[in-house]
């Protein structure tokens, strides 16, 4: 009976994870409580305008996806079906998640940190893990090339990983002695406080005049002093059968009587001009287009083109980013399976414009050459 045991798989062991029961919710740690508060504003503003979350969506599904070629057919196939099919966090599989949830943090935090997580025997890579800076603690030390990752505990207490080599860092702009990055939301909070001030108006305003509310005057004659009350009382009561009816009905009255609509002489302030603006402040901080967002702002096919073309680079840059992201888990993957072998990544073309202005640019390189070899 002992030889149909199996031995208990042992499981894999994430680094940058804590018990949540515990956590101290006051940040009694320092360097924490300023970050903590940065970052549940921007994630507020996300939640309030709803621009913002869009344009970091339209962020991540436009950088595309990326192949691996090694000088070796078989690492090369190996590799990519693992790069397809490494678990990611609780239920998501494949790189290209692990990469949308790292960018993400990164444009909303500024920071981002993730966790290559090996399996019970260290003998292959298990998942990848996207940390949450709840739960970590970056600093540089004495050393400000080597940035230590530590894991908040439930006390406060901060305690370096066992394996930093482990541990995927990234960073957007770093400013000076600092070991996190800069958001690329900064700035946005007043300007979405603006805007969540001219919406709130105009929907208050709306209220007041576009649901319609009626004054009712009754000016009482020389022979109605003795019953001003109930005839009050009379207007009051026929006028309210009158507006409860979900049918259309007459209001009689006899004397002076007179109806007004309350705010009929004023007019809705026009927001169109002032939410303008604060939107193109917030489209100038995450160079979208207003285009891909369905503004449909007056812009010729020549801007046009030019917005595409700086959203490309804007796209570069962040691929830029991921590449090293990539390039640590790739690595990780050749020396737990003992290959020794060069590998370059390639991105896809970012849109079917690109493709066809390579192919322009390929041709006329082609006709430059040929008439260069004619001469």
């Amino acid at each position: 009976m002992k030889l149909l045991k199996r031995k208990k798989k042992e499981e894999a062991a994430v680094q940058t994870a804590v018990s949540h029961v515990c956590r101290n919710g006051f940040g009694l740690w320092d360097g924490i409580v300023q970050s903590r508060c940065e970052r549940q504003l921007y994630r507020t503003l996300r939640k309030a305008v709803p621009i913002v979350d869009a344009a970091i969506y339209k962020i991540l599904r436009l950088i595309g996806g990326f192949r691996v070629k090694c000088d070796d057919p078989l690492t090369e196939k190996q590799l990519t079906d693992f790069l397809a099919t490494v678990r990611v966090n609780g239920c998501q599989q494949g790189i290209r998640r692990f990469l949308e949830n790292h960018l993400d943090r990164l444009i909303t935090d500024g920071t981002a940190v993730g966790e290559i997580v090996l399996s019970g025997y260290g003998r292959e890579i298990a998942a990848l893990y996207n940390a949450s800076l709840e739960d970590v603690s970056l600093s540089a030390e004495d050393d400000p090339f080597h940035v230590v990752c530590s894991v908040i505990q439930p006390n406060g207490e901060r305690k370096p990983v066992a394996y930093p080599d482990l541990i995927i860092i990234s960073t957007l702009m770093n400013e000076e002695h600092q070991v996190y990055g800069t958001s690329v939301l900064r700035g946005l909070p007043f300007v979405g406080e603006l805007l969540i001030k001219i919406l709130k108006a105009t929907g208050a305003n709306w209220d007041r005049i576009g649901n319609v509310r009626f004054v009712v005057s009754y000016k009482p004659g020389d022979n109605d002093r003795g019953f001003v009350k109930e005839r009050a009382e009379q207007v009051a009561s026929e006028w309210s059968k009158v507006m409860d009816s979900t049918e259309p009905k007459d209001f009689v009255s006899v004397g002076d009587v007179s109806v007004r609509v309350i705010g009929a002489d004023n007019q809705i302030p026009d927001a169109q001009i002032p939410v303008r603006i604060l939107l193109e402040q917030l489209l100038a901080k995450l160079s979208i287009p207003p285009f891909l967002l369905g503004l449909s702002w007056s812009s010729t096919e020549r801007m046009s083109a030019q917005q595409a073309d700086i959203l490309t680079s804007e796209l570069e840059y962040y691929r830029d980013q991921l590449t090293g992201v990539v390039r640590q888990v790739c690595d990780c993957w050749l020396k737990l399976n003992g290959r020794r072998c060069a590998y370059q990544i390639e991105w896809d073309n970012i849109s079917l414009q690109d493709e066809v202005e390579l192919a322009r640019a390929a041709l006329l390189r082609a006709q430059a050459q040929k008439l260069t070899e004619g001469q």
